[in-house]
């Protein structure tokens, strides 16, 4: 009888963590991601933030906990929380990247590198399974403006039709039957004739 109580303890217990997971995105560093992106090829998602970032701290909470966000980003992105304001440094491409101090603060060069030199918090940047830069954008975005951005690179539409189109034609997540959006839909189906 102990014996099985245990199990079901253990059982129920794996079970509350695997659900709580569920429930946030699998943040993980940026040596991670390369490391998994090396095993199983997916984009990077980077948001880049610093701890002094109050619409980084607003965008956590209003946008990185919605749960259709959480779903798409943990099964189509490697996501990286990337302090800009990092010490350590990162080989990224065979070049070491490090901090710089620049008067009372400073930067990490990577931060820089991967923004294109426009740093401003938050900012985010998506990267291809290549390790390739597709897009940085800065500023804080609500749900819905991430949700569409996430999808419009994570589903490659942006290879083959404009954002203003895009954004016209989206139908959020939410709302269609299907997580995939309904401009990508109608651009399978396009493919297809």
């Amino acid at each position: 009888m102990k014996i099985l109580s245990f199990i079901l303890i253990c059982f129920l217990s794996t079970s509350i963590v695997s659900a709580q997971d569920a429930d946030k995105i699998n943040w993980l560093t940026w040596e991670e991601a390369v490391e998994k992106s090396k095993i199983e090829k997916k984009k990077i998602f980077v948001d880049i933030y610093t701890d002094w970032c109050g619409w980084c701290k607003k965008m956590d909470i209003a946008t990185f906990q919605k749960p259709h966000i959480v779903k798409y980003m943990n099964e189509n992105y490697y996501a990286v929380k990337f302090n800009a304001e990092r010490k350590t440094p990162i080989v990224y491409n065979g070049q070491t990247y490090e901090y710089k101090k620049q008067g009372r603060r400073g930067y990490h060069e990577l931060a820089y590198k991967i923004t294109k030199g426009q740093l401003s918090y938050p900012t985010i940047v998506f990267i291809d399974e290549h390790l390739n830069i597709i897009q940085p954008i800065p500023g804080f975005r609500d749900p819905m403006e991430f949700e569409m951005m996430m999808t419009y690179f994570g589903y490659d539409i942006h290879k083959t039709t404009p954002w203003a189109t895009y954004q016209t034609e989206y139908e959020p997540m939410r709302k269609s039957k299907s997580m995939q959006p309904k401009a990508n839909r109608i651009m399978r189906v396009k493919d297809n004739e």
